[in-house]
């Protein structure tokens, strides 16, 4: 399954500082319809991400109801990429 989506990049202070986008309502709905198929512990969506030109092997978390991606500071650099900025996405869920 392939997600695609644009979202503005957050900051999370909890004990692991990271950066996320929050997928939209409707893309969550397709991807709890496979959730079942590939997830593992806690909800987590297995997923290969990609921002512009870089690609990334992560998982999708649950929170708030809808899926958050993660995105490390390494692609963040790469991308030139600032909190609060717009990007696309792209999500192929893996394991299914």
């Amino acid at each position: 399954m392939d997600v695609a989506f644009t979202g503005t990049i957050w900051h999370w202070r909890g004990p692991s500082p990271y950066h996320f986008v929050t997928v939209p309502a409707d893309q969550c709905d397709d991807l709890r319809e496979v959730a079942g198929e590939v997830s593992y512990g806690w909800g987590m969506i297995p997923v290969l991400a990609s921002i512009g030109v870089t690609q990334w092997a992560t998982s999708l978390f649950p929170k708030d109801g809808r899926y958050v991606l993660p995105m490390k500071d390494a692609v963040r650099q790469a991308e030139g990429l600032e909190l609060g900025q717009t990007v696309a996405v792209e999500l192929s869920v893996r394991g299914h």
